[in-house]
């Protein structure tokens, strides 16, 4: 059956459902006759612009689409502030699932955060949809039934920005890179791309990761190596301050600029003039097409900004949570997952998404060049979409997956 639900966008979203007639009769089985959705995010910390504030309002306007109720029963969103401390995260998550009565948890940004959610939700078989982190553990060796990778992950980033900036040229690369898991995997991953594509890697300069150090040295032996591309393998406010230190001492347009993980929030709080000519790959954009922009048009009525990737991507993973317990007329954590791995995701964030076995929600991304400020039209007009990273690009080929619920 097709049932259309008008959504905050103004556009009407098709909700498929797979429940026979008879099931249509059966009484809908939801826990504690309310749908709680926990959203764990950073709400006062260095990821802040990436999730917070703005991805909770993300996930309530997913509820708001469904009217506030799911079959009838109310659909409640709960947000904790996880100061970017597994501990923390994993406190409150087991709360919540034991005491009250939450079903999913989504948004999740920060790796260690997300692994350590993960366990949990394995433990307690509740789901957990992964928006922010983008460690490949998650779907490789630690995945497990009741976890989902929805966005993006370190294998994306690296394949969608290596391959299409060498493909562009960019032959020769140097890397400066955060000192600690997410900047060493990336790099490697990033290493692995290059290479694969006929470029070469003529070195790295390594820096501790969120201590607000002076990246001049690094920018400057980056420079002197004469690479192609400047890769930066970091994060939050290091690659902020990398690309602020790039521009000061002028490495665009001699030297292309590649952040493995950026998104519209960064480029808001850099400016165009100092960003201007950097390459990254995103997840989504808000003006892609006409149904994008009137999401974003009402998002930035209630957050006061535009959403990027991990917003739209949390908006995405409560709706399509919601449209699965609708269907199956249960929250029942097996069933709603069994029905999720089945289904197709379209809605603004992705056209035929669909989640595989491995919990890696696969879905097109895009490699996006910072635009001049003569380029832009307004505020948030942003990026040159230079080309568009086809689903499977973006994912680990499922015969190289270490996932023990990927059959071989």
């Amino acid at each position: 059956m097709k049932n259309a639900i008008a959504g905050v966008a103004g556009v009407l979203v098709t909700v498929l459902t797979a429940a026979s007639a008879a099931g249509q009769d059966k009484p809908p089985a939801i826990s504690g006759d309310t749908v709680k959705i926990g959203v764990v995010t950073d709400l006062s910390g260095v990821n802040i612009d990436y999730g917070g504030p703005s991805a909770v309002i993300a996930a309530q306007m997913a509820a708001d689409e469904f009217g506030g109720k799911v079959l009838g029963k109310p659909i409640e969103i709960l947000a904790v502030d996880h100061q970017n401390k597994p501990d923390v995260a994993s406190q409150k998550v087991r709360q919540w699932f034991d005491q009250d009565g939450v079903d999913m948890v989504t948004e999740l940004l920060n790796s260690s955060v997300a692994l350590a959610v993960a366990k949990i939700a394995d433990e307690k078989k509740r789901i957990a949809m992964v928006v922010g982190a983008a460690t490949t553990r998650l779907t490789n060796e630690d995945c497990n039934p009741y976890t989902v990778q929805y966005a993006f992950d370190t294998y994306a980033l690296a394949y969608g920005t290596a391959n299409a900036v060498t493909k562009l040229g960019g032959k020769s690369w140097y890397f400066i890179t955060a000192d600690f898991s997410f900047g060493q995997n990336l790099e490697k991953d990033t290493t692995a791309m290059v290479l694969a594509a006929g470029g070469k890697v003529l070195g790295a300069s390594r820096h501790p990761a969120f201590q607000g150090i002076d990246f001049s040295s690094f920018v400057l032996s980056a420079q002197g190596s004469g690479a192609d591309v400047i890769g930066l393998a970091n994060s939050s406010n290091d690659t902020v301050n990398a690309v602020k230190m790039a521009d000061e001492f002028g490495v665009f347009p001699k030297q292309k600029l590649a952040a493995l993980l950026m998104q519209i929030s960064d480029i808001h709080g850099l400016t165009l003039e100092v960003s201007k000519g950097l390459l990254f790959t995103d997840g989504w954009y808000w003006d892609l097409n006409d149904e994008t922009r009137a999401f974003a048009k009402n998002f930035q009525v209630r957050a006061k900004r535009y959403p990027g990737m991990v917003q739209a991507g949390t908006y995405s993973a409560t709706l399509q949570y919601l449209k699965a317990v609708e269907a199956t007329r249960t929250d029942e954590p097996d069933v709603v997952m069994s029905y999720l791995k089945k289904m197709k995701i379209n809605d603004v964030f992705a056209r035929g998404g669909y989640i595989r076995a491995d919990g890696r929600m696969v879905h097109d991304m895009y490699l996006a060049e910072v635009k001049t400020p003569q380029q832009s039209k307004g505020p948030w007009d942003y990026y040159n979409i230079r080309s568009v990273i086809s689903a499977e690009e973006t994912v680990i080929p499922l015969k190289d997956s270490k996932c023990p619920l990927v059959k071989k």
